[in-house]
């Protein structure tokens, strides 16, 4: 409970964060939550080979963090509500990770560097975008998972991912934005464009441009696989991995991954100072339109096909099956972060039940 009352951006938000809010049942809530943890979490290595379906190419990559418990924060209006477990306690983000990868394109967009619907090839000079399928991938199928592009990034071939196949959603071999799928190496694809486009590591865009604006600890980092690297200007930069199929991706604490999703919830603002355009924000939450409960790398719920008992109104990130998740909620004004916690569904409906909406849900 010593994290309640403190506020994540400076200054707070306008109005009363505690206004509409059932305090003993979100404490209940939360209470609940921290006695809900995922199984088999400290010994990562394990963890993760019993997690992956791949039926090859299963060998980890990059660096992996035994997990230690259910931690997580509920925010409302910038101030922290409820917390459990040790919300400042670095954890692996699992897919997560896809939807920061989102507010690093929105850096290049804001920028003028990227344009989501041209072709990649046109903005980066990767083989990965020679082929005439791989000519018509603009940045707008990459980040929604619709890209269907084909091949092989860091020893893994888009066919080894077998998550890829788990909605029934893919045409193969159908042309960009025809089908959808949710696969690591075309995720990964996207981080290495993205390097070479901004010219440098996403970390360091991310920790210059995001997390130090909004207050963020030093603990969280972000990381590649043992080889993932690409020439820049005679030298060898690492690129990140979206998530942690194969190991790395991003290590972050919870309420740092709650600052983010005030960010999100602000529209982009932090203090006074944007950070992120509105524009950027509405592209993210705006529906694939072969997959419309997908945004630029993020869960959308309007038709409560993410999470059907919670609101409509909430989009999220998440990662391994929801044992990481950052939910935003604008008519509740509401942020949850929650970290290696099971039964997110039912968080989400609980806290969301202590909470009057402010806006139509």
């Amino acid at each position: 409970m010593e994290y309640v009352g403190k506020c994540l951006c400076e200054g707070g938000d306008s109005g009363d964060p505690w206004s509409g809010v059932d305090a003993t049942r979100l404490a209940l809530a939360a209470k609940e939550q921290a006695e809900r943890t995922v199984p088999g979490i400290q010994n990562m290595r394990s963890y993760l080979a019993s997690q992956v379906r791949d039926v090859s190419h299963r060998e980890v990559l990059g660096p992996l963090r035994d997990g230690q418990g259910a931690s997580g924060v509920v925010v409302r209006r910038g101030v922290v509500l409820a917390s459990w477990g040790d919300p400042q306690r670095t954890e692996m983000a699992f897919s997560a990770t896809k939807s920061v990868l989102s507010l690093v394109a929105g850096l290049a967009f804001d920028d003028g560097l990227l344009r989501l619907d041209e072709p990649v090839c046109r903005s980066v000079d990767l083989p990965q975008f020679g082929d005439a399928h791989a000519q018509k991938i603009t940045w707008r199928h990459l980040l929604d998972q619709s890209s269907q592009w084909e091949g092989e990034l860091w020893s893994k071939p888009t066919w080894a991912d077998a998550q890829s196949n788990r909605e029934g959603t893919e045409s193969a071999g159908g042309p960009p934005g025809a089908g959808w799928a949710y696969n690591d190496v075309r995720v990964n694809l996207t981080a290495l464009a993205l390097t070479v486009l901004l010219r440098r590591p996403l970390p360091e865009a991310l920790r210059e441009r995001i997390m130090e604006p909004i207050g963020a600890s030093s603990g969280w980092s972000w990381h590649g696989y043992a080889d993932s690297t690409v020439e820049i200007d005679s030298g060898r930069i690492p690129v990140v991995s979206g998530g942690a199929h194969w190991g790395g991706g991003l290590w972050i604490n919870a309420l740092d991954l709650a600052r983010i999703g005030q960010l999100c919830l602000r529209n982009g603002q932090w203090g006074g100072r944007r950070l992120l355009s509105a524009g950027w924000i509405e592209e993210m939450w705006r529906p694939c339109p072969v997959k419309p409960n997908y945004g630029l790398s993020w869960w959308l719920n309007d038709h409560r096909t993410v999470w059907p008992k919670a609101p409509s109104t909430g989009r999220c990130a998440r990662g391994n099956g929801g044992g990481h998740l950052l939910w935003v909620d604008p008519a509740r004004d509401l942020v949850v972060s929650s970290r290696w916690g099971t039964e997110a569904e039912s968080l989400l409906a609980e806290v969301s039940a202590t909470i009057e909406p402010t806006s139509p849900a």
